[in-house]
C-alpha cells in the first residue's frame, strides 16, 4: 500500500496571505508620506505677499535655503530672524560646507529695495553664486 505524503488538510484550510490589501496598504503609506514631505519644504519659510511676474514657474526644490525678507524688513533665515552680519557669516559656514549651495531669496511685495540687496549682499559675501529671487507667478 503507497504511503501518502502530505498535509491532512483540506486544501480549502491552508492558511492564505492576501497580497491585495498589503498593496493597498503601501501605496496609501507611500502617498501620506509624499504629502508629508511637500508640506515641509513650506514650513521653512515666512509668509510674504510676493510680487507677481509674467514669466514666473512654479518649482518646487527641496535642497533650497530660503532667506525672506518682509515689508518692515526683517531678514528670516527659514523662519529664523536674524540680522544681515550673522546671516552672512551663517551662509558662509553652511558654503564652507557644501560650495553647491543653493539661495532662494523671497521678499514680500512692499519690501524696500534697500533690505532686499542687504540679504543679497549677505549671501554674496558668503560666497554662493546660485541665488534666485522668488515670485509668484500670475493668477
Amino acid at each position: 500500500m503507497p504511503v501518502k505524503l502530505g498535509s491532512k488538510l483540506s486544501s480549502e484550510n491552508e492558511a492564505k496571505i492576501e497580497v491585495i490589501p498589503l498593496i493597498d496598504i503601501m501605496f496609501f503609506l507611500l502617498a501620506s508620506f509624499m504629502l508629508v514631505s511637500l508640506s515641509m519644504v513650506n514650513l521653512k519659510r515666512v509668509q510674504v505677499n510676493l510680487p507677481t511676474s509674467t514669466t514666473a514657474t512654479t518649482e518646487l526644490k527641496t535642497d533650497l535655503i530660503s532667506v525672506s525678507v518682509d515689508k518692515a524688513g526683517i531678514i528670516y533665515l527659514e523662519k529664523t530672524p536674524i540680522g544681515p552680519d550673522e546671516l552672512a557669516r551663517t551662509l558662509q559656514a553652511r558654503f564652507k560646507t557644501d560650495p553647491k549651495i543653493r539661495l532662494i531669496i523671497s521678499g514680500d511685495m512692499d519690501a524696500r529695495h534697500r533690505d532686499m540687496s542687504r540679504a543679497l549682499d549677505a549671501a554674496r559675501s558668503a560666497g554662493i553664486q546660485n541665488i534666485a529671487f522668488e515670485v509668484a507667478p500670475p493668477k
